[in-house]
């Protein structure tokens, strides 16, 4: 794996806090080990989008809520559980609002792999695979690896 214009290889992980998603990011930083690449660590926030109009109660509710802060706070978390202090690999955060499947695309423009979690946080955990990584697998403009969590075995 050689970085596409000559610069260290780089891995794009997509965090979300879930258990498949930690063990996206826990591949992505043994990958990095094995190669020289450094790993960007991306999460995704988005404000709730609410089905009916809502009175003064719920918008204080949201407005009040720092959706940005706990995705970074996710993020930060995720990459310390990981990579902690004993890694090597030079693994960044960087947290976006947007839709995850549009923002992990745009962030692996340029990208030599883009790593996702088989199931996020959605809804349907029933699923094989989420949305996001299908999207992702679709249109991603690099190729992409996509991560089981191992039922807890993630320590």
């Amino acid at each position: 794996m050689t970085g596409n214009s000559g610069t260290a290889p780089r891995i794009v992980a997509g965090v979300d806090g879930s258990a498949s998603s930690l063990a996206a990011l826990r591949w992505a930083v043994r990958q990095a080990e094995l190669t020289g690449a450094t790993v960007e660590a991306v999460i995704a926030w988005r404000y709730p989008v609410l089905p009916v109009p809502v009175g003064p109660a719920p918008a204080a509710v949201i407005a009040s809520a720092d959706f940005e802060k706990t995705a970074d706070k996710t993020v930060t978390e995720a990459i310390h559980t990981v990579a902690g202090s004993g890694s090597n690999v030079h693994v960044s955060a960087q947290v976006r609002e947007g839709d995850a499947a549009q923002i992990l695309i745009a962030a692996a423009a340029g990208a030599d792999l883009l790593v996702v979690g088989s199931r996020g946080h959605g809804g349907f955990t029933e699923a094989l695979l989420g949305s996001v990584s299908q999207h992702c697998v679709h249109h991603a403009p690099c190729p992409v690896v996509i991560v089981r969590d191992n039922k807890g075995d993630l320590g």
